[in-house]
């Protein structure tokens, strides 16, 4: 599964328990962040459990991201957030309807309030991010 949307495809077919494996397996292909850049400045604010989003690079037009959760569903959901704007460049990203991106996962649903809390926060980190590249 490298796209979202065959990740979607996949997402359809199964049903709540093996969706969130699948979500924990999509957290456990995120490169290793160093724990060097787990800090205040990358932490996402309003999450349930702690999650990190770093601008790893800007290589080839396109910006990277690391992320890390505490907790592996968490973990999987910002995976699924990143795959939104996966090979984009800031610009890119500054104009991608992530939301829509990721309302086939109805995620809110499909999930509990104190798991998904914290996606418009990652959402917003991410955004902030581009603009302040493209800036």
């Amino acid at each position: 599964m490298t796209t979202l949307s065959e990740i979607h495809a996949e997402y359809e077919f199964l049903d709540g328990d093996d969706r969130y494996r699948l979500l924990i397996d999509l957290g456990k292909q995120l490169p290793p962040m160093p724990d060097a850049l787990k800090t205040d400045a990358t932490l996402v604010r309003g999450c349930s459990a702690s999650v990190w989003v770093y601008p790893a690079s800007q290589g080839g037009g396109s910006l990277q991201f690391m992320a890390d959760s505490n907790a592996a569903i968490t973990k999987g959901i910002i995976a699924l957030v990143l795959k939104t704007v996966e090979g984009k460049n800031a610009a890119e990203i500054g104009v991608t309807d992530i939301e829509a991106a990721l309302s086939p996962f109805d995620l809110k649903n499909q999930l509990s309030s104190n798991r998904t809390q914290g996606i418009p926060n990652m959402i917003a980190l991410i955004r902030e991010t581009a603009a302040r590249l493209t800036g």
